[in-house]
């Protein structure tokens, strides 16, 4: 738990891969949470040019800014593509959303030095956090 707190306290800068344009959806959703609560959220859809007036980008290494957390909303055997792709920003956190586990992929975050969260949705685990705060 220490390791959630040290994260969603010290990384601000949000790589949001697989985020909707649609509200209903948990990506669209959880994104816009996280910017109410002053994470800087970077979309990264390759079908979506932008995202609520951000600029979307196609992958995570196409993104010029630093990104600390890469969020995967994806299918599980797509999030080792995804890693592979984001070891080239050198991020501090992947974060794997509810439901998302892929074994293979946390292990080559983690061999590159990057701190892994699996399986557990950001938003939900912020709001924990700031319940415990009060």
């Amino acid at each position: 738990m220490d390791q959630i707190v040290d994260i969603l306290t010290h990384y601000k800068n949000v790589a949001v891969v697989g985020i909707s344009s649609n509200p209903e959806k948990d990506s669209y959703r959880v994104a816009k949470y996280l910017m109410e609560h002053g994470f800087r959220v970077i979309p990264v859809n390759p079908n979506l040019s932008s995202w609520e007036g951000l600029k979307a980008y196609p992958s995570v290494s196409a993104i010029e800014d630093k990104v600390e957390i890469v969020d995967v909303f994806r299918k599980p055997e797509a999030v080792l593509e995804v890693v592979d792709d984001a070891l080239k920003v050198s991020p501090k956190v992947i974060w794997m959303q509810e439901g998302v586990v892929n074994e293979e992929a946390r292990q080559l975050a983690e061999k590159h030095g990057i701190n892994v969260v699996m399986d557990k949705c950001m938003m939900k685990e912020h709001i924990k956090l700031a319940n415990s705060q009060r």
